[in-house]
């Protein structure tokens, strides 16, 4: 199983990314995919999943502002993420639940004020 995170980067307050993830060597559209981050010095915490579904969670401070999706026929997770704040800024990682628990080699994201 592999996972190829892109998308990161630098963005003023306000602006705007979409993080993607491609996942490869599993069956994709049956399995829970998701996004994490991490601040220095601190745990990954979840950001968002998706169920096969299309069922979604948040952490709090995400709602209304990032949209997790997927494209089955693609095996690819997406995060867009607006209106971002100096307080996201941390590696973000995408995870697939599948019989293990799989990661992303993280993506930093950094929004200056």
């Amino acid at each position: 199983v592999q996972l190829q995170a892109s998308g990161g980067g630098v963005v003023q307050a306000g602006g705007s990314l979409r993080l993607s993830c491609v996942v490869s060597g599993v069956t994709f559209s049956a399995n829970v995919v998701g996004w994490y981050r991490q601040f220095p010095g601190k745990r990954r915490d979840l950001v968002a999943v998706i169920d096969s579904y299309g069922s979604t969670n948040y952490v709090e401070s995400a709602k209304g502002r990032f949209t997790i999706s997927r494209d089955n026929a693609k095996n690819t997770v997406y995060l867009q993420m607006n209106n971002l704040k100096p307080e996201d800024t941390a590696v973000y990682y995408c995870n697939f639940q599948g019989d293990l628990s799989y990661w992303g080699q993280g993506t930093q994201v950094t929004v200056s004020s």
